[in-house]
């Protein structure tokens, strides 16, 4: 995703500068992969036919870290396990991550970019392979829901602040 000006071929008025594109806010994705990955299927084929509904059980976190100036790795961890009647169906761990540059973006905005809108853009492909694999693994559509990367990063900022906080004496 760019967030630029393509230009219009002549639009401006006469005593209108040029369009700067250098001061445009930008968030490009340099590149995105499968950091780590694993998928457990330990009881098939009885996990095939479960005797009940099972159960899933999802946690997702997000991390970042500088690369360069500008470029941020950021990580997108989804780990899960379906089980029915206490009997492991499967299970998988994904890291699928990103590497993203980021340009003429306040400092303030910078974290909130990160951690929500990044991992808003890897999510799509990882919930794709999440759900290839399980479907590979003999089991019917398996689609994690959309996340609200908004109010993860709000329990995060949250959470810090409460534990940044002194107890009261």
């Amino acid at each position: 995703m760019s967030m630029s000006h393509g230009g219009d071929g002549g639009s401006q008025t006469p005593n209108q500068p040029p369009f700067q594109g250098s001061s445009v806010p930008q968030l490009n994705v340099l590149a995105q992969y499968i950091k780590d990955f694993s998928f457990e299927n330990p009881n098939a084929p009885r996990s095939l036919t479960p005797a009940q509904q099972p159960t899933v059980n999802l946690q997702i976190n997000v991390g970042a870290k500088p690369m360069a100036p500008n470029e941020f790795e950021v990580e997108l961890k989804l780990e899960g396990k379906t089980e029915s009647g206490g009997v492991l169906m499967f299970s998988f761990d994904l890291v699928f991550a990103g590497l993203f540059r980021i340009l003429n973006v306040p400092q303030e905005s910078i974290n909130p970019l990160v951690m929500i809108e990044c991992p808003r853009l890897l999510f799509p492909f990882a919930r794709e392979i999440i759900a290839s694999v399980v479907r590979a693994g003999g089991f019917p559509q398996f689609l994690i829901e959309p996340i609200d990367f908004v109010s993860l990063y709000r329990q995060r900022m949250e959470q810090l602040q409460a534990s940044q906080t002194p107890p009261a004496a």
